[in-house]
């Protein structure tokens, strides 16, 4: 099996924790070989999806803790995105107008023959802060709006608010309105740019001290290990890239029926792989951009998460 990556550029990645990167290992455990792209390597040429793709291998003495964990061919070869026998968009976001014209790209050429894992209309259609509205008996309280007005009602009604840019990543942007916030007004109006950008309110949930859980569903099924992203101290998100300290630990009741049901419900959109975002019994996020935690999940619990990953791969390019 070929795959191609479609990828942010490898010298800024953090080898020793990306999940791209432990999915590069097991395919190569398993004499696999990829190639790499940047999405700026995508093109259409007479009616046909192209890439200028590099083929690249993974270092016997590799650092990972450092840049010389790959080498690559001297130059890229130009061909059809159905060339691959998988493609994988693994670039994170933001999400802006070339990540949605990526995604078109990949509908033509899946229409041409490839195999793009997530799909690109999947990845379009299930915006990560908004589709936890098709869930919604699986919520906290939330409101997507940019209107003022429905804000500040929203804000007084549950007192304690998260409110949060429905493009940011990697918890950018996200802050918490208590009872008595004196500087509400500036901060709704710098997150909605006056009024002219749509934002999302959540209830506050209390949980959150014992971690925002990362649920990794795999072709439909769930891994039988979280990540809980534990904030630190006097700090109100947990995203690792906001400090938070990831524990692995076994998904409860709770964490397991909410992610078959997502899953379940999911099941044939083109959707691999699945970030679910969890805080108490709350869905908070769906991720399908470029869902990680693997390597922390691996190394705290044993389980091969990018050897499960490779299996449900290796699967659907054999069944679709």
């Amino acid at each position: 099996m070929h795959v191609l990556f479609v990828i942010d550029p490898l010298p800024g990645l953090k080898a020793w924790k990306d999940s791209s990167v432990a999915i590069m290992r097991s395919l190569a455990a398993r004499g696999h070989l990829f190639s790499f792209a940047l999405m700026g390597d995508l093109y259409i040429d007479q009616g046909r999806v192209r890439v200028a793709a590099t083929a690249m291998q993974l270092r016997a003495d590799a650092d990972w803790l450092g840049h010389d964990w790959w080498t690559q061919d001297a130059g890229a070869q130009e061909c059809d995105l159905a060339d691959f026998d998988a493609v994988l968009m693994r670039k994170d976001p933001p999400f802006d107008m070339e990540y949605v014209y990526a995604t078109h790209l990949f509908d033509y050429a899946a229409a041409q023959g490839a195999k793009i894992f997530n799909a690109g209309s999947a990845i379009r259609n299930h915006p990560e802060k908004l589709a936890i509205t098709e869930f919604a008996h699986y919520t906290a309280p939330t409101l997507v709006s940019r209107d003022m007005g429905r804000l500040r009602a929203f804000h007084a009604q549950h007192s304690d608010v998260i409110v949060k840019p429905l493009d940011g990543m990697g918890g950018s942007g996200i802050f918490r309105l208590r009872p008595e916030e004196p500087n509400l007004g500036a901060i709704l109006e710098s997150l909605t740019d006056l009024g002219s950008r749509t934002i999302m309110a959540q209830r506050y949930i209390p949980e959150i001290v014992q971690g925002d859980k990362r649920i990794l569903i795999i072709g439909g099924e769930p891994v039988p290990f979280a990540l809980a992203r534990i904030p630190l101290q006097g700090e109100t998100r947990g995203n690792l890239a906001a400090g938070g300290r990831g524990l692995a630990q076994p998904l409860s009741a709770r964490d397991q029926e909410l992610a078959q049901a997502v899953g379940d419900h999911l099941a044939g959109r083109g959707l691999l792989l699945i970030g679910l975002d969890v805080i108490g019994d709350y869905i908070t996020e769906i991720n399908v951009t470029s869902p990680t935690c693997f390597v922390e999940i691996t190394e705290q619990s044993g389980f091969d998460v990018a050897g499960r990953f490779v299996d449900a791969l290796q699967q659907a390019v054999e069944t679709s």
